[in-house]
């Protein structure tokens, strides 16, 4: 099948706006490319001392050149349910690779934040930047040239992006990520929804709501709506870089298990002294994060990854832009409905096909670059299986031909929508990115007065107080990642979604982040630039109109420009609220980080 001409168009774009910065980083990561492990220029000390707590036997190994040695990085920890089934991977790989004749060796921990826990709190503030810490932390594990290949093991949010980064840090070296998969399906997603809204209309109490999400977020396993979580390993998948399948499979499986194994077999097969040499900084090209994009845009996924997705790309030396993401959302279907999209979950998702259904789909469609290189085999023609536990051993099998629930997973020819989830606005409010495969057609359009707020708390406490009861954009500002770490506002959705269904015109326009858990409420996020880099949202006024609208990509105040440009930035002090519990030690990022379209990072 022929690539679709947009992707085709766009894919070919990227590639020439990025020839520079790319030719240079594969040159760079070509030249630290050796003819035999790194471990052989050591000196004898240095070496001495990479594997004084070995085993005899990869002592043995580690001393020749031409045994390889994997790095197994872990953002393991067991306060969040997605991490903790990882506990015991890094032995389980260890047997794998012995037994297939290398060694492996746990290179490094890289820290690991929940924000389903820090919604709302002061720990939110340094959410967005743990990504960057991430990006370090795996850059100083692979850092002592011992190894020949890296296992990563993450699941959550940040944490695969910036797995990501380092690794493309290291691009010579071969990288497989390990994921553990979902928890089992608890309170149905449409019910949880319920309960929040009649929360934040004081309904029901602390009690009932607490009841509601431990029902919910229950075992050992990811969070199963459709976030960022989620959203992390289903582009992994797409883009190359897990196993065929092995996105959605549940822990404390003997296919989990097996598939970890696997894991491990499979880096050996395409380390520098092996056959199938695939560096990292090699697989992820142009192809790979276009697929990544169009598999995003597909399914509906995370806002958050209009960051993480431009944040990876330039650390491959790729330019990707929101244009990019605009472009293919015009010709790509919709094809799954996921909370907080719809009622399912990704355990849904994967019993009605899955993967597997989802890439055939997009591959016979042309959207997808088929040819993409793949640590699961030469192209991304290997990802239309999956596996299954058979012999006591993994094996991949011809994925079904239907979805096996149109309710959550269509075919092209029968999608949600003819458009993908995500759309770029623009005015004379800057630019911002609106998740809209969550709102109905009929509230993407909103003219109505604005009521500025410089926190999230502020507007809680107006709509607890009855101020917000009416037409209304909501305009959070000062939330982006100069001000205080651009934290997510999921608190808002509650609140929001209550006066929309009262019947009122809401919409929320900020600077800030709403994550992959954006709701039905529009919201025009990541406003770039932001307020506190002299955006003009901070010029914006309470019952200032403002104009957004998602289908015709406007956002705008409806203020005559000279008025407009004549008065003074409202800039709050933020600096006072970026103190304490850990976000003085991030001073130095909120001055380094550039702007949201940029991916938010603060590597140059």
């Amino acid at each position: 099948m022929a690539v679709h001409p947009v992707v085709a168009e766009v894919t070919r774009r990227v590639a020439e706006r990025s020839a520079g910065t790319r030719d240079a980083y594969l040159a760079r990561i070509r030249d630290a490319r050796t003819h035999g492990p790194a471990r052989g220029g050591m000196g004898c000390a240095n070496l001495a001392h990479g594997f004084a707590a070995c085993g005899v036997q990869d002592k043995l190994w580690l001393r020749g050149d031409v045994t390889p040695n994997i790095a197994i990085v872990s953002a393991y920890n067991d306060m969040l349910s997605a991490h903790q089934p990882l506990k015991d991977y890094p032995d389980v790989l260890k047997g794998a690779i012995r037994a297939a004749g290398g060694t492996a060796q746990f290179a490094g921990g890289v820290p690991a934040m929940c924000d389903g826990i820090t919604q709302g709190r002061a720990g939110m503030e340094l959410s967005l930047f743990s990504r960057d810490v991430v990006a370090m932390a795996t850059a100083v594990a692979l850092s002592h040239d011992m190894f020949d290949g890296a296992l990563l093991l993450g699941v959550c949010d940040k944490i695969v992006p910036g797995l990501v980064i380092g690794a493309l840090s290291f691009g010579h070296l071969p990288v497989i990520l390990v994921p553990a998969g979902p928890m089992a399906s608890g309170l149905p997603n449409g019910e949880k929804a319920k309960v929040r809204k009649r929360f934040a209309a004081g309904e029901v109490g602390r009690e009932q709501l607490l009841a509601a999400e431990a029902a919910s977020y229950h075992s050992p396993g990811t969070c199963t709506f459709y976030g960022t979580a989620n959203s992390n390993q289903l582009l992994m998948e797409v883009m190359g870089l897990h196993l065929p399948g092995a996105s959605f499979v549940p822990p404390d499986t003997k296919l989990r298990e097996a598939l970890t194994e696997a894991a491990g077999r499979r880096v050996l097969k395409i380390t520098n002294l092996a056959d199938e040499y695939t560096p990292i900084g090699e697989l992820l090209d142009e192809r790979a994060f276009v697929n990544g994009v169009v598999a995003l845009l597909a399914t509906g996924g995370s806002t958050n990854h209009t960051l993480h997705l431009v944040a990876m790309a330039a650390a491959a030396g790729i330019e990707l832009t929101w244009d990019d993401f605009d472009e293919l959302s015009a010709v790509t279907p919709l094809l799954t409905r996921l909370y907080p999209n719809g009622t399912a979950d990704v355990n849904h998702f994967h019993a009605a096909g899955g993967t597997a259904f989802l890439i055939g789909e997009l591959i016979d469609a042309g959207l997808l670059h088929e040819d993409a290189r793949t640590v699961g085999g030469a192209t991304l023609a290997a990802y239309r299986r999956v596996p299954e536990f058979a012999g006591g051993k993994v094996e991949w099998r011809e994925a079904p031909g239907e979805s096996g629930d149109r309710n959550v997973l269509r075919p092209v020819a029968e999608p949600f929508d003819t458009h993908g989830g995500l759309h770029t606005v623009r005015g004379n409010l800057g630019r911002a990115v609106v998740k809209v495969s969550a709102v109905r057609p009929e509230h993407r359009t909103i003219e109505a007065p604005a009521r500025v707020f410089d926190s999230q708390e502020l507007l809680q406490r107006a709509f607890a107080a009855g101020e917000l009861d009416r037409d209304v954009v909501a305009v959070v500002r000062n939330q982006g990642p100069r001000a205080n770490g651009m934290p997510e506002l999921h608190r808002l959705t509650p609140p929001l979604s209550v006066l929309q269904d009262r019947g009122h015109r809401v919409a929320l326009v900020t600077d800030g982040r709403m994550s992959g858990a954006s709701g039905a409420v529009p919201a025009a996020i990541h406003v770039s630039p932001e307020a506190a880099a002299g955006g003009p949202l901070a010029r914006v006024r309470d019952g200032d109109v403002v104009r957004l609208d998602a289908d015709a990509g406007v956002l705008e105040v409806l203020v005559p420009d000279e008025e407009f440009a004549a008065r003074e930035p409202d800039v709050a002090d933020t600096a006072s609220g970026t103190w304490g519990t850990g976000r003085e030690l991030f001073g130095a990022f909120r001055h380094a980080v550039g702007p949201a379209e940029r991916g938010a990072g603060v590597f140059a």
